[in-house]
């Protein structure tokens, strides 16, 4: 490490220690409960290594110094109001509202829920029955987890707490909204969502990510899913904050036995994006599916980086990532597929595709298999290309404009992945914001 690499570290180690022990002084009596704990030990891991830097293997192609040089303010949770111009996907109903990473019951809409399911600020659990969210938190921890992550669970004190009961079918989706409202200098958000569905239960969760342009601030998420066996979860992710705001996101889920969990993460805004998604196959017969769409205009960053791990025998994975980029953008996906030794009867697929819109644009791509069992069946793969001309030759003799045939095209290489949504609201919203991108773009 340079020496000025880790005086800059020690600089934020330094702030960040200080933030740390304001943010203590605001908790009352909270230091004494045994979660806060896990904030001492998180602040502490986060000060040993800092933001991430190039040289790290994990980070090499994600440059962070643009954020290092930023002193963020920590706003209040759940206070302030909706700016206006948030970019929301329409088709969609009323949700759950969090502000600058807490619950604002002012601006939210609770689902009808069947009886024995809780949907709860993260405060409020924390302060009444502490031990639900300390349960939860010890499934899902990673050891050696991403900085990211610690500073997270380091500054943990609102967000949302869903719990499913077991033999429970949720009807309606649970949409639930987060955007960064009425600050006035750089701002650091810290939105945690914990999600714990009982054996045989079924829901539908989509969460949206949004903000009025203008305001610089980091979003770092937080999302834990458990899932109970026998289970069914989709998760869905959409990412359309402004081109001022940072954004990285951890989510991690855990299966039972038998269960299935489908993911789908959409990022069309944003500075910087790094999404870290971490898949675990704790039970015979668990299936997973990771999908992700990525749209880059202008000079956005958009990381990628995902792991299945097939902890367990008998247990299916599915992956498809396609990106888009045009102007001065560049993507990175790095997608890993671990196959632990006794998981046998393993079978794992992985696909990523890119479609470069520009000379100036990028990717950089890195699949990976690492298996350590022998009767398994795992294939991945990856692909960068242009717009094929003889397609676009074809629509403009059928009488479609130039413009026209290219987001024909476009559309259509991005529906693979939008088409797997299951709410069709989001997918009708989501293939106007592309378009809406993309005509900016031009």
């Amino acid at each position: 490490m340079s020496g000025t690499t880790a005086s800059l570290r020690d600089r934020q180690a330094a702030w960040f220690r200080s933030a740390f022990e304001e943010f203590e002084r605001s908790l009352n009596g909270e230091t004494g409960r045994p979660f806060h704990q896990r904030r001492r030990e998180a602040i502490a891991a986060f000060a040993d290594s800092g933001f991430p830097t190039t040289h790290e293997e994990e980070w090499r192609f994600t440059d962070l110094t643009p954020l290092a040089g930023i002193r963020f303010a920590l706003p209040a949770p759940g206070v302030g109001e909706l700016p206006e111009g948030l970019g929301i996907p329409s088709g969609l109903p009323k949700g759950i509202v969090l502000i600058n990473g807490g619950f604002s019951p002012a601006h939210s809409r609770l689902p009808q829920l069947p009886p024995g399911c809780r949907i709860e600020s993260l405060a409020q659990v924390l302060a009444r029955t502490p031990g639900d969210v300390e349960d939860h938190f010890s499934r899902t921890a990673i050891q050696g987890e991403n900085p990211f992550a610690a500073l997270g669970t380091a500054f943990t004190r609102d967000g949302l707490f869903v719990s499913i009961p077991p033999n429970t079918v949720v009807t309606e989706p649970i949409v639930i909204l987060t955007a960064a409202a009425g600050q006035t200098s750089p701002a650091l958000l810290h939105p945690r969502l914990f999600v714990s569905v009982g054996d045989n239960s079924q829901v539908s969760l989509i969460q949206i990510f949004a903000g009025a342009p203008g305001q610089q601030s980091l979003t770092n998420a937080l999302c834990d899913i458990v899932i109970g066996d026998g289970a069914v979860v989709t998760y869905d992710k959409i990412q359309n904050e402004p081109p001022e705001m940072y954004h990285i996101a951890t989510i991690r889920s855990r299966q039972g036995r038998s269960s299935t969990f489908a993911s789908t993460s959409v990022t069309l805004g944003g500075a910087l994006t790094r999404n870290t998604i971490t898949a675990v196959l704790d039970g015979d017969g668990a299936e997973a599916t990771l999908n992700g769409l990525y749209l880059g205009t202008g000079g956005r960053l958009i990381d990628n980086h995902t792991a299945i791990d097939h902890a367990k025998p008998h247990c299916n994975s599915y992956e498809l990532y396609k990106g888009i980029l045009a102007g001065r953008s560049r993507g990175v996906f790095n997608g890993k597929i671990f196959v632990r030794k006794d998981a046998q009867k393993t079978d794992a697929k992985q696909t990523n595709k890119n479609l470069i819109l520009s000379d100036d644009a990028a990717i950089d791509t890195k699949p990976q298999l690492e298996i350590y069992a022998n009767d398994v069946k795992c294939t991945h793969g990856a692909t960068i290309g242009q717009l094929e001309e003889e397609s676009l030759f074809y629509l403009r003799t059928r009488g479609i404009n130039a413009d026209d045939a290219r987001d024909l095209l476009i559309y259509a290489f991005a529906s693979d992945v939008i088409d797997r949504i299951p709410h069709p609201g989001l997918r009708a919203g989501l293939q106007s914001m592309i378009h809406d991108a993309l005509q900016k773009e031009r």
